[in-house]
């Protein structure tokens, strides 16, 4: 069993499947937009998204284009980055648990931990995708080599 699954996880089309399931919460919306733009712009209206036409489009460009960007694979860090601050701007605007009654109040807090998850994910793959680099100096460091 363990070779399959070596076998699963080092295939390059099983990193396409997986960055295409990932995404797949972003572009279906996107596209949801992109088809039916009037829709989306009431969406951002509902809101309180001003200009409503504009916000959409930046969403549409910043869920498809971060879900382009991981797919591909070349900039996935860049991607995940812009997914993920999209994904946490989207709990204080459209999620705002602690100002509901219950039932609602804990089922939109279910979404907001739906909403920490995906970040989550997102911020490993940003991890997994960044080139190797030599890990920071705190800052500061050397400094009383200086002054010596």
């Amino acid at each position: 069993m363990p070779s399959l699954i070596d076998f699963l996880i080092g295939s390059r089309t099983f990193g396409y499947l997986a960055r295409t399931v990932l995404t797949s919460m972003f572009w279906a919306s996107g596209l949801a937009k992109l088809f039916d733009f009037n829709a989306g712009v009431a969406e951002m209206s509902f809101f309180g998204l001003e200009p409503a036409p504009l916000v959409t489009i930046a969403v549409i460009v910043t869920q498809l284009g971060g879900s382009a960007l991981i797919i591909a694979n070349p900039w996935t860090w860049l991607g995940a980055g812009a997914l993920a601050v999209f994904t946490a701007l989207t709990i204080p605007i459209a999620h705002t648990f602690w100002t509901m009654q219950e039932p609602m109040k804990t089922l939109e807090f279910y979404v907001v931990m739906e909403h920490i998850t995906v970040i989550g994910a997102l911020m490993v793959v940003a991890w997994k995708s960044a080139p190797v680099r030599e890990a920071p100096t705190l800052p500061g460091a050397g400094f009383a080599e200086l002054n010596a």
